[in-house]
């Protein structure tokens, strides 16, 4: 990984990527202290499984930009839920369905939510 980017940085350039290309619903839970596997979950809709992939691959190709690429991926073949993991961040990109089925927010609901105001320019 790009060592000039430290968890949040990257989390930063995920979610940028995600909301530029239109992902519905995103959150971010911070998950340092309940958890070795990450520091941050991203969890993300698209609205069909052709904006699950494109957001998937926006995400992969705009970090590799940056120099960082993912550990693992998943999903790419159902493509109703894309796992992209980078370390201390997992991204997930949903379709409404599988993302209602596996409700990670409620999983991981000891966390702590992060404001997208943190990472993203909201004001637009």
């Amino acid at each position: 990984m790009n060592q000039a980017l430290d968890p949040k940085a990257l989390c930063r350039l995920a979610v940028q990527s995600l909301d530029k290309h239109k992902a519905v619903d995103i959150r971010v839970i911070h998950i340092t202290a309940l958890s070795s596997i990450a520091d941050y979950f991203i969890i993300a809709e698209g609205t069909s499984s052709t904006q699950v992939r494109s957001l998937s691959d926006y995400v992969e190709e705009e970090l590799k930009e940056q120099g960082v690429e993912p550990s693992h991926t998943e999903g790419y073949r159902g493509l109703s839920w894309v796992l992209l993991d980078y370390g201390c961040v997992v991204v997930h990109v949903f379709r409404k369905e599988a993302r209602d089925y596996y409700n990670l927010e409620h999983l991981w609901k000891d966390g702590t939510p992060v404001p997208l105001e943190e990472l993203i320019d909201v004001t637009d």
